[in-house]
């Protein structure tokens, strides 16, 4: 078990998603993350991970262990802003 906590910036992302239904569906994602089920993640290393989301244009959540049973959500993304989205997940891991 996990509890999850979000940084104010994954918070905006997932707010400003236009697909309705897509923000539920990783809500739900979240919800598993939480029971201990991270689901498909690869480490980007430094304690960074990638969840993926094999939906939609390819969504990717990233996050850090803080802790043994927390996980920080830093943010979110797709396949096509992933290089710019890792590189913000790090500059945000840097800052907790």
């Amino acid at each position: 078990m996990y509890d999850i906590e979000t940084t104010e910036e994954f918070d905006l992302w997932l707010h400003n998603l236009q697909d309705i239904n897509m923000r539920g569906f990783i809500a739900k994602r979240i919800t598993i993350m939480s029971s201990g089920s991270l689901g498909e993640t690869r480490s980007l290393g430094g304690g960074l991970f990638e969840a993926k989301i094999r939906r939609g244009p390819g969504y990717r959540l990233y996050f850090v262990n803080k802790g043994n049973r927390i996980i920080v959500l830093l943010c979110g993304g797709d396949k096509s802003t992933q290089d710019r989205d890792i590189k913000r997940a790090r500059e945000l891991a840097k800052e907790l």
